[in-house]
């Protein structure tokens, strides 16, 4: 018989210990959460950078991942784009009563996985268990503690001039997760691009470029990044729509449904800022990891605080911040 989460799971008796130490120790065991102290006590001699992220995704599982790969993923990654090597996480799991242990394992085991990836480990947690219909299934929270191997990576330093680069094709996770939640049947590979980049930023540090700015084109997507970046500088940033690469999947998901690639949803992508001089370097970089990264704009002061797509046929609109629900739930 299937084993579920329990209220009594979450009281801090038998029962919640038992949980714990089934579940997340087996999984994440090292020497500092076996010292089983309410917090950790962290040895970190360099200058350090710290994230924390909520995650809540439907659903939970998905093509390319799950929501236990996305909370790993998310916080590294955010630590990697200020430069900085994941080194210390801490988990916090809010779990709805009657959630599967199974599934609840198979998604802690994601997370190891990913761990492993970023070289980093869980040193402190929490788990919470909700009645049933206070939550929707569950929520993970994770903070992150990294060494900052690059330091001065931040937006402000963009200014006229400089270019920007994206890491890869762009939409996947947000198109994954709407064709999941929807039941569109597809006959493609398209799935998520979930996945740690500090290994990706460790490249392009170790080959000494100089890195302006970085930013994981989370929700919003390329979109919220660069408007973003254009009114934290006042600067205008001039996006070539051609350049811009979409694979076919996403392209199709976004011709059926009205979206934009650029307001999808990624979860292993990024935008660097560099000056000229610096693109065929990094770009034979990227191109290591992944063949379709590219130099899609520039910066310019045509018009302050805004961002300008081009045509191929000569013609400019606005790329405006996406607003409203496009879709919920996703990271």
């Amino acid at each position: 018989m299937e084993k579920n989460i329990t209220l009594a799971m979450g009281n801090g008796g038998e029962e919640n210990n038992t949980l714990i130490k089934e579940v997340f120790y087996k999984a994440f065991a090292n020497e500092i959460l076996e010292k089983n102290e309410d917090a950790a006590v962290l040895h970190v001699k360099e200058k350090i950078a710290m994230s924390t992220d909520s995650f809540t995704v439907s659903p939970l599982f998905f093509n390319g991942g799950d929501i236990g790969k996305l909370a790993i993923c998310g916080t590294c990654n955010d630590l990697a784009m200020m430069g900085a090597k994941p080194k210390y996480i801490t988990v916090g799991a809010i779990i709805e009563e009657g959630f599967s242990v199974k599934e609840l394992q198979k998604i802690v085991r994601s997370m190891k996985k990913e761990l492993q990836n970023n070289g980093a480990v869980v040193v402190s947690g929490d788990t919470k268990v909700m009645p049933k219909g206070s939550i929707d299934k569950l929520i993970i929270n994770t903070s992150g503690v990294g060494e900052v191997l690059q330091e001065n990576i931040s937006a402000n330093n963009i200014e006229k001039g400089d270019v920007i680069l994206v890491s890869r094709d762009i939409g996947a996770h947000g198109a994954t997760i709407f064709a999941a939640r929807e039941g569109i049947e597809l006959s493609s590979t398209l799935q998520s691009d979930c996945a740690s980049l500090f290994e990706v930023v460790k490249a392009l540090i170790d080959a000494k470029v100089e890195i302006k700015a970085l930013r994981d084109a989370t929700r919003g997507g390329v979109a919220a990044v660069l408007n973003e970046w254009a009114k934290q500088n006042g600067v205008c940033i001039e996006v070539e729509e051609e350049s811009i690469p979409v694979s076919q999947e996403v392209q199709g998901i976004c011709e059926l449904l009205g979206f934009e690639a650029t307001a999808l949803a990624n979860e292993g992508t990024f935008l660097v800022v560099l000056q000229e001089s610096e693109v065929t370097k990094a770009l034979e970089i990227l191109h290591s990891f992944n063949a379709n990264a590219t130099k899609i704009a520039t910066v310019s002061d045509e018009y302050e605080n805004r961002v300008v797509l081009k045509s191929a046929y000569g013609t400019k609109r606005f790329l405006d911040t996406p607003t409203g629900e496009l879709l919920p739930r996703i990271c």
